[in-house]
This record gives structure tokens, C-alpha cells and sequence, in this order.
């Protein structure tokens, strides 16, 4: 009897040894920001020292706040920051929490127009243009055309998906150029 009480004792021990080495220390507050793929979207996430109120601002290159939003944070969360119509460059995502602030730089690039738009002149087509716009979301987009520096046309379109138009500029004399622009600011000229 005793020997099997010396030897619970001993587990008790042994247990307790382990339990007290195993814990781990609280983790400090910390922030993260991360693109997420294929998109405009960025992802803040945040790891409190203790539950409570934070507060997100996000800043542009100039300093000015352009984002704030105060959170009920509890441990921490995820906040995900749409950049879509915002320009290009480097904004600044900053936390503010009880334990003091945690700021992080980002580099925003703007998914390129350029890249999705075609102009053709159409063969045995005098005068006719055929604009293409790959484009698998909705987006507004700007088309002026000029003839030599006059503007001939103008349209703004909100396409949703692949679009094409044939434009015809039979009584255009000179060079044409085509000019399209997204609302954030992305803009692609072509010359014929």
C-alpha cells in the first residue's frame, strides 16, 4: 500500500512538472498585413495582449487618414481593407490599443488596365474600330476618342464582364487615338 501511494505521489509530481513546464507565455499584441491574391483586398489581422477597444487608421502617403474605425477587439480579429478606387502607392495601416500603437507599411498597386485593352482597326472596314475589354468584374470604365488632339467622342460605360464595340470613324481624317480610363485613374492610349 505504501509503495503504491509513493508511486500516485510521484505521478502527481511528475504531472505537475510537466503542466508547469508546458505552459506557454501570453503572446505579445502584434499586427499583420497581407494581400490577399487576386484582388484589392488587404487583410489586417490582429493579436491583442488583452481584450479591449482598438482603434484602425489607415493613412496615405501624405499623411492624411483616409480610414478609422474603432473595434471591440477581444483577443484579436481579422479586418479585411477593400483598396479598390484608391490611387496607387504607400498607405500605412496603424493600431492603436492599450498597450500603445503598431503600425505597418504597405505598397498598393492597382490592378492594370493596360493589360485587358485591345483596339483593332478592322481589315476591309474603312473607318471601323473594334475596342475590347477583357474584364471579369464590373468596373465603369471612360472612352474618348480623338481625332489629331480633338475630342470626337466620349462615353463612360459601367461593363460587367467581357465587352467589345465597333466604333465607326468613317469621315475621321488623320490619326486616331483612343483613350480608356478606370475609375482609379488607370488609363491605357492607344494611337493609329
Amino acid at each position: 500500500m505504501k509503495s503504491t501511494s509513493l508511486f500516485i505521489a510521484a505521478l502527481i509530481v511528475v504531472g505537475a512538472v510537466v503542466t508547469a513546464v508546458g505552459k506557454e507565455e501570453p503572446t505579445k499584441a502584434g499586427l499583420a498585413v497581407v494581400p490577399v491574391k487576386g484582388s484589392e483586398v488587404f487583410k489586417v489581422i490582429y493579436k491583442g495582449e488583452t481584450a479591449g477597444r482598438v482603434k484602425l487608421n489607415l493613412y496615405d502617403a501624405k499623411g492624411t487618414i483616409i480610414f478609422s474605425e474603432s473595434i471591440n477587439a477581444g483577443e484579436g480579429f481579422i479586418r479585411p481593407l477593400n483598396f479598390t478606387g484608391l490611387q496607387a502607392g504607400e498607405y500605412t495601416v496603424e493600431l492603436v490599443d492599450a498597450s500603445g500603437k503598431k503600425v505597418e507599411k504597405i505598397n498598393y498597386v492597382t490592378k492594370k488596365l493596360a493589360s485587358v485593352v485591345r483596339v483593332s482597326r478592322l481589315a476591309n472596314e474603312d473607318g471601323k474600330y473594334l475596342l475590347a475589354i477583357a474584364n471579369p468584374a464590373g468596373e465603369q470604365i471612360s472612352v474618348k476618342i480623338y481625332n489629331e488632339n480633338n475630342l470626337i467622342h466620349t462615353e463612360s460605360k459601367v461593363i460587367n464582364g467581357d465587352f467589345a464595340q465597333v466604333y465607326a470613324l468613317k469621315n475621321v481624317t488623320g490619326s486616331v487615338t483612343f483613350e480608356v480610363s478606370d475609375l482609379a485613374g488607370n488609363t491605357k492610349v492607344i494611337r493609329y
